[in-house]
């Protein structure tokens, strides 16, 4: 049964190397679509002046949520850097399977919630960042929050941080740009009336589907990776019941959180919504599988 399950983790890297490149573009592509479109809500005597906008502020975006993905995850959570002689637990933990793991040392965050959570960000494992909550550093003993950072360093080293990231960069692109298409027919030249009905039509589709857009990339973010990490945690840790007793922690706490954009959701270790399962596998079937190892 475990054989059929097995996955090769180069092929899983190089999967998300390639899923990443392809997201970029299509972030790129998105863009200058809508740019070509909104362009139609002004003038004709403004298209190159809104397609050449469109192809530098696309091409800035995604240079900037690249090369900042982890700073704006960050700043979402309102994370601060976690210091050595405020958080000694936390960075032995992490040294002593950054060795196990054979990965760079990642910057160390704290968000401040109660809620037991983590997740990490960043382009590549040498730019990779941790974020644990308060409520992970203080219910968790030490084995669970080795396995609940060992399940983190497992994304970094599989490179799902940066596709996971850029999901959330291009969700939260979905849900600005359908504002955007709102607020553009205000500048409508009024002569054409046909058009801008046109465009107000668009514009509310956009704003119905924007997050219907955002849950589905969501789903679109495979389960399996979370089921892989959990293995791979154990295989760091040689101790199953630490990640184990750490599921079983957060499924019996009761402490919803309310500060968390539902775009950036996807990169926690845990679904820190309790009403919306289908950004994670169900943590039963998680902790039965942690069982059998």
């Amino acid at each position: 049964m475990e054989t059929k399950t097995r996955m090769d983790f180069r092929d899983q890297i190089s999967r998300n190397k390639t899923n990443s490149f392809f997201l970029m573009l299509i972030i790129f592509a998105v863009i200058v679509l809508l740019g070509y479109i909104v362009s139609f809500a002004f003038s004709s005597g403004y298209f190159l002046f809104i397609m050449a906008l469109s192809v530098v502020f696309s091409s800035g975006y995604i240079l900037i949520s690249y090369y900042n993905s982890d700073k704006i995850a960050l700043a979402s959570v309102g994370a601060k850097k976690a210091t050595r002689e405020k958080y000694k637990k936390y960075y032995d933990v992490v040294e002593g399977l950054k060795i196990a793991s054979g990965l760079p040392m990642p910057k160390l965050y704290v968000m401040p919630s109660a809620q037991i959570n983590a997740f990490a960000s960043g382009r590549n494992p040498k730019n990779a960042v941790i974020c644990v909550t308060d409520g992970a550093l203080e219910k968790l003993d030490k084995n669970e929050l080795e396995g609940v950072i060992a399940h983190e360093l497992s994304h970094i080293g599989n490179y799902d941080i940066r596709y996971m990231t850029l999901v959330a960069v291009m969700v939260g692109m979905i849900a600005i740009f359908s504002e955007v298409f709102l607020r553009s027919f205000r500048f409508k030249d009024d002569r054409d009336d046909k058009g801008k009905g046109l465009f107000v039509i668009i514009g509310i589709v956009l704003a119905i589907l924007a997050p219907i857009v955002v849950y589905l990339v969501q789903l679109a973010i495979s389960r399996k990776r979370e089921f892989v990490a959990d293995a791979s945690a154990v295989k760091f840790t040689r101790y199953p019941p630490g990640l184990i007793g750490a599921l079983r922690k957060i499924k019996n706490e009761n402490e919803p959180e309310k500060k968390i954009s539902q775009a950036v959701a996807p990169l926690f270790f845990a679904n820190p919504f309790k009403n919306l399962g289908s950004t994670h596998p169900d943590i039963n079937d998680r902790i039965k599988v942690l069982e059998r190892m």
